[in-house]
């Protein structure tokens, strides 16, 4: 199912500065519409992972390539792939999960210029606010794959991290993909931990890999541990996380 707002009015001066209580008040209505109709509409998608990265990688980019690829993996043993519902990283992913019968889920935003949904949707959503989008990202997931990408990606990033580390949502595992993209931000994060304004054990849940063979034997261990913790139990899945899949969650004409 996917929508589009193109119509919708974006309320530029929600940031400038205080209105009349009247106009505030409407808002304040408005967001708590937003997060409703979020909460209805994603209520049933399940154990997501979520993927974020740029909206400008074409496909035929590697990282474009290696995102389908990781959202294929993901998506073959049951679990919902949600992305920010654009083009690029976003796209990459669902289709994805499109490609081996996985729920595909995408939370799109409205911007000037409008960012329509990618076409590899079973669900699709499109909010105004940047900041309820981003709490649904994170309020329906258990696990981050982080790609390359812009400012709104690293916004992404630090926001999950200072929400894990801060205690707001449990240790939910972050994949950084990509040493080399990423070396400016993590020596950055290296300076912070020098400086003492972040600990070195609060970062323990970002993992960075730089091939989908890393990837994908850290979505197994992270994944299959959260499972245990869940379940209360000590023994494995029944199926080999990401090397097997689960035959009741596919059509038969998906492919491998």
């Amino acid at each position: 199912m996917t929508e589009r707002r193109s119509d919708r009015h974006i309320d530029l001066s929600f940031l400038s500065g205080p209105r009349s209580r009247w106009k505030e008040f409407k808002t304040v209505i408005n967001i708590a519409r937003e997060f409703i109709y979020g909460f209805r509409r994603l209520h049933f998608v399940g154990p997501c992972v979520t993927f974020f990265g740029s909206a400008r990688f074409t496909e035929d980019h590697p990282y474009y390539e290696t995102a389908r690829d990781l959202a294929r993996r993901v998506g073959r043993v049951g679990f919902t792939v949600m992305t920010g519902g654009g083009p690029g990283i976003m796209e990459a992913a669902n289709r994805g999960a499109r490609d081996v019968g996985a729920r595909s889920v995408g939370c799109n935003i409205v911007l000037p210029q409008e960012q329509y949904a990618n076409p590899y949707l079973d669900e699709s959503l499109t909010f105004e606010r940047f900041f309820v989008r981003k709490v649904l990202l994170v309020k329906y997931s258990i696990c981050f794959v982080v790609m390359p990408g812009g400012a709104g990606t690293v916004d992404e990033l630090f926001e999950t991290i200072t929400l894990i580390q801060t205690g707001k949502v449990k240790d939910f595992p972050i994949l950084l993909y990509g040493r080399d993209y990423w070396a400016p931000t993590l020596a950055q994060i290296d300076r912070m931990v020098a400086e003492g304004t972040i600990g070195k054990e609060e970062l323990r849940f970002v993992t960075v890999v730089d091939s989908i063979e890393e990837a994908t034997t850290f979505l197994q261990e992270q994944l299959v541990a959260m499972w245990q913790r869940s379940q209360r139990r000590e023994e494995r899945p029944s199926w080999w996380f990401l090397e097997k899949r689960v035959k009741d969650t596919l059509p038969a004409s998906a492919p491998v």
